[in-house]
């Protein structure tokens, strides 16, 4: 199957070079590129895509919204895309509101090719780019602007969790992959996984990402690593 990739960056030569990459790739296809968000949704409402390449910084409509608006399933229609965002170390900040908004993982823009289409092939299968370590040093960075304390609807949520499964969820937020944890719980990698699952379904999250950032924000681990 032929994954259906959207370019989204206000910088011309950029989308060129993006594209040079996927058109070499026999299940890689470029289905529509836009210059900004705003162009970007107009043309999600008639066009099928799979995963959009999303810039943060541009004119208009910046990649947070527009990755907001495209995983509420609002203006980027029915069957959203999933949404991978590329960015640079100095807009780290915005990589994590874009993580916030529903983005799937993130990326530097100076990624090397194959991490790139490894990434497009992920994030089209379900599943999230974005090392949990990685997550974790983007919060520690911007830990000042976290909650001290959890609100009560915050905390409220970690409630629909067992003692098993918070115990899950504060290992994937210090970084460990599912066979790490499953050595450290003396589990198998079957059942964290399956941990794993109910985690994001109970507390309604899209992928391990969103996890790590709830984790966070609850207060579940604090800045710096610690539980």
């Amino acid at each position: 199957m032929t994954i259906r990739v959207m370019l989204v960056d206000d910088q011309a030569l950029l989308r060129t070079g993006f594209r040079m990459v996927l058109t070499a790739q026999q299940d890689m296809e470029v289905a529509a590129e836009a210059s900004d968000g705003a162009e970007a949704l107009d043309i999600l409402r008639s066009t099928s895509v799979d995963v959009v390449l999303m810039d943060v910084r541009m004119p208009n409509v910046d990649g947070v919204e527009a990755t907001r608006r495209i995983c509420e399933g609002g203006e980027g229609g029915p069957g959203s895309p999933k949404v991978l965002i590329l960015t640079t170390f100095d807009l780290d900040e915005y990589a994590f509101s874009a993580l916030k908004a529903g983005a799937s993982g993130f990326m530097l823009k100076d990624v090397p090719p194959a991490d790139l289409l490894a990434a497009i092939r992920a994030v089209y299968s379900g599943d999230a780019v974005v090392a949990p370590s990685t997550t974790r040093r983007l919060i520690d960075r911007f830990s000042s602007v976290l909650p001290a304390t959890a609100s009560e609807p915050l905390a409220k949520e970690l409630e629909r969790l067992t003692d098993r499964e918070r115990e899950v969820l504060t290992l994937i937020a210090q970084g460990l992959s599912n066979g790490e944890i499953a050595a450290q719980l003396v589990l198998s990698e079957a059942t964290v996984k399956t941990h794993v699952g109910r985690i994001l379904a109970k507390l309604e999250l899209r992928d391990r990402v969103q996890a790590v950032v709830l984790a966070y924000e609850t207060g579940l681990v604090r800045a710096g690593g610690g539980a």
